[in-house]
């Protein structure tokens, strides 16, 4: 009887397993809110970090449009300037504005620079077409008749000058001014278009040939409005 006494004695009741259960839950909510809060303690951090880097990219991007800004404004002006210089050029503290550069010939729309180099200077048609536009211009793209007729005039064709490249050349079977359009009048040049090929203004006419002769050349740009 004493033997059994001491066995109950020493068997926690049903109250104390209850708390000691609950207590060991309590732990391990704590230990895993703990946890959760150190992960989006570590997250926080990692968040606030990709903001400062953020910030400091959206200032140094400021920084270089502002930059840009200013030399796109600064480069504006000398244009601008170099546009009031070239087609107004100053005379006796006075400006006089005509539609074309010094130097050009002025038809239509349009202002002509004719390039005259003799043999050793010409050019092949690529390379024509890089000088036209390293002085702001391109090839001569023609629009009407009235136009192919001043190109292939008698103009310029006394000093003995026999083919200038204008802007026009086959592409995939087609030809087309550099402008991207293409040729509507079949009949201002004979032949059928073959690749590699390109025209030259001949005396009262167009002549296809390879683009990799040289000849004189024939630049345009729009004339001046005024």
């Amino acid at each position: 009887m004493k033997v059994e006494n001491e066995a109950t004695q020493q068997t926690p009741d049903k109250n104390e397993t209850q708390m000691l259960k609950k207590k060991n839950e309590e732990l391990e909510n704590l230990t895993r809110d703990s946890t959760l809060f150190k992960k989006q303690l570590a997250e926080n951090q990692e968040l606030k970090k990709k903001n400062e880097e953020l910030e400091t990219e959206k200032k140094n991007l400021t920084e270089i449009i502002q930059q840009m800004t200013t030399q796109w404004n600064e480069l504006n002006v000398s244009r601008a300037q170099w546009s009031i210089d070239a087609y107004c050029p100053k005379s006796n503290n006075n400006r006089e504005c005509k539609i074309c550069q010094a130097g050009l010939l002025s038809f239509q729309s349009g202002c002509y620079a004719i390039n005259n180099p003799e043999a050793p200077k010409q050019k092949t048609w690529k390379g024509a077409r890089d000088d036209c536009i390293g002085k702001i211009s391109d090839l001569a793209v023609l629009n009407n008749e009235t136009e192919k007729g001043y190109i292939s005039g008698d103009t310029w064709w006394n000093s003995g000058n026999s083919a200038y490249w204008i802007g026009l050349r086959v592409e995939d079977g087609n030809w087309k001014w550099v402008d991207g359009s293409n040729l509507t009048n079949s009949t201002w040049i004979s032949g059928s278009p073959t690749d590699g090929q390109c025209a030259i203004s001949v005396f009262k006419g167009f002549k296809s040939v390879s683009c990799t002769e040289k000849n004189r050349w024939i630049c345009k740009k729009k004339a001046l409005t005024l």
